[in-house]
């Protein structure tokens, strides 16, 4: 495994944007990886760990460590409606192997960029799907026990865009492999409104033709990764969507001027609802294209932060701060960041 130094890491990013790492390494085996975090150990380097770059926002001064990227490949059956896949996998690959071995179960998440092995770590979700409705086990290394483990499903703890890796244990596991178990024969997704206005009243549509369809709603909202358009330029979406106490509706509901049955939002149990944060943004007056230079609102999604050509990190945290800013003047209500900041 070779260290290089001084890599400049905005082109492993879907945004484009960030300084260099002082070292970085492929790990193509899990035994590079085991002398990747050995290397950094010896050498008392803080060591970070790169999938598809997609839910990331790097600093302009770079990172001061060893940036290690994930290439494990590899896709397997392992039993009846059960795939492992490496973690270097690119995420919409996998997807489409599912469908073409006719697994049901992830075509909802087609079209997401990244790697797969981090899906489990953000629990992806899109169109009624969330990644942790399939995944059966995540296999890892331990940095804290220099081991590696098997995590099951509940102990890797998923919750709305959450999970062990990035909540309680940030840093400790580095994925190599996912073992997903997924539904043969079995029908598509059609739980989301949107899918279901575009499918719906007729025959039940193909795991193909769901993804087809899914890629099609997220190219149209700049979501899908497409080489030339600006506003894919991005980390997604760039702000969770808030969960807050029921009796919050009627607070925002005033704000708003509307009537609380026309704030949009979804029951989650023990007297909690999610609210949209693209709604929240609109109705502050963060629309589709807003921002002035070279960092703004897609002009096809609210919530994708974009690098419209020579963004810095700088200038994406200042649209964020005033967006944050701008949303809990109104609410009450303080978004948090999706991707992973690094520096």
């Amino acid at each position: 495994m070779e260290i290089r130094e001084e890599v400049l890491l905005a082109p492993f990013t879907t945004l484009g944007i960030g300084g260099r790492a002082r070292y970085f390494a492929v790990a193509a085996a899990e035994t590079d990886v085991e002398a990747a975090v050995e290397w950094a150990r010896e050498r008392g380097v803080r060591l970070f760990v790169l999938g598809g770059g997609s839910n990331l926002l790097v600093k302009d001064s770079g990172f001061e460590g060893l940036v290690l990227q994930i290439k494990v490949e590899g896709i397997e059956s392992c039993g009846e409606g059960c795939l492992s896949a490496g973690a270097g996998v690119v995420w919409d690959e996998f997807v489409e192997h599912a469908i073409g071995v006719g697994m049901a179960g992830v075509e909802c998440l087609a079209g997401i960029p990244g790697s797969v092995g981090g899906t489990p770590v953000q629990n992806v979700g899109a169109y009624g799907q969330e990644v942790a409705e399939t995944i059966e086990s995540v296999r890892a290394f331990d940095r804290e026990a220099m081991e590696w483990v098997e995590l099951s499903k509940a102990e890797c703890r998923f919750r709305y865009r959450e999970s062990l890796f990035n909540t309680a244990e940030p840093g400790r596991y580095i994925v190599t492999r996912v073992r997903f178990r997924l539904r043969p024969g079995g029908e598509a997704n059609l739980r989301y409104a949107d899918l279901q206005r575009r499918l719906g009243g007729g025959e039940r549509p193909s795991l193909r033709e769901v993804a087809r369809v899914v890629r099609e709603i997220r190219h149209g909202k700049g979501m899908l990764l497409v080489e030339g358009e600006a506003d894919c330029r991005s980390a997604g979406s760039f702000f969770k969507n808030p969960i807050v106490g029921e009796q919050v509706l009627g607070t925002v509901a005033v704000a708003a001027g509307v009537d609380v049955n026309q704030v949009p939002h979804w029951a989650v149990g023990e007297g909690r609802v999610k609210l949209p944060a693209a709604w929240l943004l609109e109705q502050a007056g963060f629309v589709k294209g807003y921002g002035v230079g070279a960092a703004g609102i897609s002009t096809r999604h609210t919530l994708a932060l974009t690098n419209r050509g020579g963004a810095t990190c700088a200038d994406i945290e200042r649209l964020q701060e005033e967006i944050v800013r701008g949303v809990e003047a109104r609410f009450g209500i303080v978004l948090e960041r999706e991707p992973v900041l690094l520096g």
